[in-house]
């Protein structure tokens, strides 16, 4: 096979599996594994992949990327309005009380799921995300609080210091939280710095803390950790995590809900 046809199957690979291992395609094209660590070397100098330790994972992958909220409002849309619903039930129909949203796709499909009852006035909404807040105020009777600051255009969220000196301020009953990773080493995680000090005063300050993640995000490390595994208490998610992960979420007494 010419070193064009493995650099092909090789992006093709990240396509469909977010990563590839040197050893594991060394084994695939029946080359040894400095052959493979060379043609990892040529497309990560060409932009097609990121180097990582035992191998290279895709660019969107990396521990800074961040997809603009229009691309993930399209990004496994079913799995998310499947994790909404099943998280929506940390909530139930007798629940009188306090809920926090984070900013985030998953998180507006928990919104979604909680609108019929918001007119009843039995849930007090609390959100630093704006177009979370926009689709609320339009439920009739809603109450509903959204806390302020500097807006990071990327998803339309409020962040700085003033956004997190409110949320401390604050001790809301259950909060669901997105997330960008959750590992088993790392816990959970975000790119970008501002986002994750948000995340850790959401963290800090609820009650109770419902992460809500596709299955995308379990097993990665984003930029900046924002809290440990130990400090959440459910992850609602649409597959299984792996045996690593799984073992750590046990060890931590978190409960896995499956969408």
């Amino acid at each position: 096979m010419y070193a064009t046809e493995r650099h092909e199957q090789i992006e093709r690979l990240l396509l469909v599996d977010g990563r590839v291992s040197v050893v594991d395609l060394a084994g695939r094209f029946d080359v040894t594994t400095e052959t493979v660590r060379r043609d990892l070397d040529q497309l990560e100098s060409a932009g097609a992949l990121r180097r990582v330790h035992g191998g290279a994972v895709a660019i969107d992958r990396a521990s800074t990327a961040e997809s603009p909220l229009a691309e993930r409002l399209q990004r496994h849309s079913a799995a998310k309005s499947a994790i909404g619903q099943r998280a929506a039930a940390a909530v139930g129909e007798a629940f009188r009380g306090s809920v926090f949203l984070d900013a985030g796709t998953t998180t507006a499909a928990v919104a979604s799921h909680l609108a019929p009852r918001l007119s009843t006035g039995s849930i007090e909404v609390v959100t630093h995300a704006l177009t979370l807040a926009n689709a609320l105020a339009a439920v009739p009777g809603a109450a509903l609080t959204l806390i302020g600051g500097r807006v990071r255009g990327l998803t339309a969220a409020a962040v700085g210091a003033d956004t997190v000196r409110a949320i401390e301020s604050m001790r809301p009953d259950v909060a669901f939280l997105g997330t960008n990773g959750v590992s088993a080493d790392f816990g959970l995680s975000t790119p970008d710095p501002d986002e994750a000090a948000v995340k850790r005063a959401i963290v800090r300050s609820a009650r109770r803390v419902v992460v809500v993640a596709d299955s995308d995000k379990l097993g990665r490390e984003l930029l900046v950790g924002f809290a440990p595994l130990a400090e959440i208490d459910v992850l609602v998610t649409d597959a299984e995590p792996d045996p690593v992960l799984s073992a750590a979420l046990s060890d931590a007494d978190v409960e896995v809900w499956l969408a």
